[in-house]
């Protein structure tokens, strides 16, 4: 089935990875073998062979480079300009993927129905290049609000204020504190934009703030349920519903840590802790359950985002093998027409929504 991965670190895998994402899964961890720099090192799961044999024809791709202070225990750059500079390496790439086919820019409505008739005509995938959304995830390298005005004119159509940690806009995962006036111009001149809003990883204050300022789009593409696993990096019920409100999206994501209570970072096993897709499966019912219907969810992986098969579910080999959700959903009495919503059909209704 045709399906849209919202969350995917391209760039970063290329980049800072140095992962050929033109090969075969197996031939990357072949070409990783013996490095220890890294704990997914040989591990990794995502390349765009592995995408067309999965009819992943549609993901959203980031860019994503933090500003750290001194003495921080996070990593990132030590000043925006910095940050900056990553993130123009990072559209570098893209550019380059864009020119030899491999990949095709979708920055407006017409771009998206070019790739949605593409991958839908029933021609062989194997050739076909795979349309992605820019999305910074972050909003530290932006300098100032007209860096945001050059990345929109550049492509970009999401942008995701926070991350890990205290943010120059928002704060993020593990942190606490109401969104800064900064964040709230960001998101003023975001929302003249037209721009989408990812909520994914604001700080429980910060999301709050976002939603009532935000007037324009918002989605979160990748995050799972904190009633499922208890952490501040999950949606509570209420946040959940507060998107459903919206006509948000929400991304399942596919980090063991984020699926399955006490997970223990290089530590924890994904058989032993009977992490799997299903697994991910009761973290999406749980929102369809809050809505009544299956039209606030889809796929946001995060595959490779800094982990690899030693903390995703047991039963994936590699991103293909996302098209086993729809078995696991209609084995649990999904209709085909709600299948084809999570697997695609959110994303692209949100999309034309979105997009100028």
């Amino acid at each position: 089935m045709f399906t849209i991965d919202a969350h995917l670190d391209l760039a970063m895998n290329a980049m800072e990875w140095n992962r050929d994402l033109r090969l075969r899964v197996d031939e990357i961890r072949e070409s990783e073998k013996g490095l220890t720099d890294l704990p997914d090192r040989s591990k990794g799961t995502v390349s765009f062979p592995a995408l067309r044999k999965g009819n992943i024809g549609i993901v959203v791709a980031t860019q994503i480079a933090r500003f750290v202070k001194k003495g921080s225990t996070l990593p990132g750059w030590h000043s925006p300009e910095q940050a900056w500079a990553q993130t123009q390496g990072q559209l570098a790439w893209y550019r380059e993927m864009e020119r030899i086919g491999e990949l095709k820019a979708i920055t407006d409505i017409k771009s998206l129905e070019e790739v949605v008739s593409l991958w839908q005509s029933g021609v062989s995938t194997a050739q076909l290049p795979i349309g992605y959304i820019r999305s910074l995830e972050g909003a530290d390298s932006l300098v100032t609000l007209d860096h945001l005005h050059h990345a929109y004119q550049d492509g970009l159509r999401a942008v995701g204020p926070a991350h890990y940690g205290p943010g120059r806009y928002a704060f993020g995962t593990d942190s606490s504190a109401s969104l800064t006036e900064a964040g709230k111009a960001l998101l003023y001149e975001m929302d003249g934009l037209g721009m989408i809003l990812d909520v994914t990883h604001l700080c429980d204050k910060a999301f709050w703030d976002a939603m009532d300022i935000y007037q324009g789009p918002v989605w979160a593409s990748h995050n799972n349920c904190r009633s499922l696993v208890d952490h501040n990096r999950q949606f509570s019920d209420e946040m959940i519903q507060a998107l459903i409100d919206r006509g948000a999206v929400i991304g399942g994501a596919l980090d063991a840590w984020m699926m399955v209570p006490g997970w223990q970072r290089g530590v924890s096993d994904p058989n032993e802790m009977n992490c799997s897709l299903h697994t991910l499966f009761q973290h999406m019912d749980h929102i369809c359950q809050l809505a009544g219907n299956a039209d606030h969810i889809g796929i946001g992986s995060d595959l490779d985002g800094a982990f690899g098969k030693e903390q995703s579910p047991y039963d994936l080999e590699d991103i293909s093998d996302l098209g086993k959700l729809p078995e696991i959903f209609a084995g649990a009495g999904y209709t085909a027409a709600d299948i084809q919503k999570i697997m695609h059909g959110n994303w692209l209704q949100f999309l034309r929504h979105a997009l100028h």
